[in-house]
């Protein structure tokens, strides 16, 4: 197990190998766990943030007994029936299928909607054999529109440069953590490191917010309110260590590349009147 770990924080996946879609918040003893880093400015969300980060939902999965667990945030974005999420809710690091999507859910507003169980869409490649931070999203289609307002869709890519900054961020947790006591939470944080891009021509921005289990898909907003960026992994799942931009420090893939030609093309496929 040790040699795994190290192999994880060396590679950049701590969650992705430890299960980032696993306990949400409520399920783990935060005394124990703590946040990420020393600071934790997180707190619940309120019914403005609601308002302003409308898009905001949560998957929800049984179990193998049938009881329904928190997995993981998720995103209503561009219609009222397309779902933006981790693709690591479904499958694994070898792209093993983990969880079926007729064993999960999508709630907002109050209301829970069942997927499309077909419509399931990948960011990896056909040809891949390993799932990686930046093909680290997943489209689906709910079988009825939801009763609440889309998150907008970005008009554009983040128009950020590569390499080091400080760039304020917002990270909106609807599912919560599992190191957190709240249902959901908030925490305002930065990006410091966008790399160079990868996988479908998307780019892994590091941070520093705070994260736990069943915090994966958390998106991450700019001082003027546009969704950037949407969580992926962190490393060091739930140990209490400083920041640090090669070791200790989060993940999250920019919506950009063929992330966001995907999404441009699922609101088009979703306008009225498309068959």
């Amino acid at each position: 197990m040790a040699g795994t770990a190290f192999l994880a924080r060396r590679l950049g996946i701590g969650c992705l190998l430890a299960g980032l879609a696993g306990p949400a918040s409520g399920t783990g003893d935060v005394s124990v766990t703590g946040a990420l880093y020393p600071r934790d400015g997180r707190r619940d969300l309120t019914a403005a943030d609601h308002l302003r980060y409308s898009g905001a939902g949560v998957l929800w999965c049984r179990r193998a007994d049938g009881v329904p667990r928190k997995a993981a945030a998720a995103w209503l974005i561009g219609a009222p029936s397309l779902v933006m999420l981790n693709a690591h809710n479904f499958r694994n690091r070898q792209l093993e299928t983990t969880r079926l999507v007729s064993d999960c859910y999508f709630q907002i507003g109050g209301r829970n909607y069942d997927f499309v169980i077909e419509s399931l869409r990948l960011g990896v490649a056909p040809d891949a054999q390993r799932l990686h931070i930046t093909d680290d999203w997943a489209l689906l289609r709910l079988a009825q529109p939801a009763e609440a307002p889309a998150q907008p869709l970005p008009e554009a890519a983040p128009d950020l440069p590569a390499g080091d900054l400080t760039l304020p961020v917002t990270i909106v947790s609807p599912a919560g953590h599992g190191n957190y006591r709240g249902d959901s939470s908030l925490e305002t944080c930065a990006i410091h490191r966008i790399d160079a891009p990868t996988e479908g021509g998307i780019r892994r921005a590091r941070h520093d917010c705070n994260d736990g289990y069943g915090g994966s898909g958390s998106g991450l907003f700019d001082e003027a309110g546009r969704l950037v960026a949407m969580q992926s992994a962190s490393l060091s799942m739930n140990s209490r260590h400083a920041f640090d931009i090669e070791f200790h420090y989060g993940s999250a893939l920019l919506i950009e590349g063929e992330l966001l030609a995907a999404l441009r093309a699922a609101v088009r496929d979703a306008a009225p009147g498309r068959p």
